[in-house]
């Protein structure tokens, strides 16, 4: 009898097991953050800098992304849900360019879509990028390669910089549509 009711209580040891490490629970990422990769507008190739911060424009609290990052090759650029404009600002620690003039701020206009994932992963935010607007002092221009921001991870914007001379004026301003 001892030996049934071991067995009976280890089937039911091993069924109560097999329920609770079954549960899927939420495992997907929940965050819709677009990822900007580095690029050399001379040479359209991955680029890393060095001595770079990165953050966020009027944003409450730190909004510091990157602060004086070494070997920066890509940062991920959270958008705010409950606006439809969201600003960045790009500050080139070396010693030539820490000035604030050189500055480059990057504004991304987007509509947001709430989207419902599952009972235990709840709601997420897509996003559909509608305009790039920035400055061109270090930043010479912005590629959009997915306009549809999601929570799967990939580069979805593309920033080239000047690295090298140019003949382009500098401090001009440019919208991408």
């Amino acid at each position: 009898m001892g030996k049934l009711l071991g067995a009976i209580l280890s089937v039911l040891l091993l069924i109560t097991i097999g329920y609770s490490c079954n549960t899927s629970g939420c495992l997907d990422n929940q965050n819709s953050l677009p990822l900007a990769g580095f690029y050399s507008m001379s040479t359209k190739e991955a680029i890393s800098i060095d001595s770079i911060s990165i953050g966020g424009v009027d944003a409450p609290d730190d909004s510091l992304i990157v602060d004086n990052g070494k070997d920066v090759s890509s940062v991920y650029l959270p958008f705010r849900t409950a606006r439809q404009s969201t600003s960045f600002f790009i500050h080139y620690e070396q010693e030539l360019l820490s000035s604030d003039l050189y500055n480059d701020t990057i504004t991304f206009d987007y509509t947001s879509l709430p989207y419902f994932v599952s009972e235990e992963c709840g709601a997420m935010y897509y996003y559909t990028i509608t305009r790039v607007n920035y400055t061109r002092h270090i930043v010479d221009s912005i590629g959009i390669i997915d306009s549809v921001i999601t929570n799967v991870e990939k580069e979805r914007i593309e920033i080239f910089f000047r690295t090298a001379e140019s003949s382009e004026s500098e401090n001009n301003t440019e919208t991408v549509e």
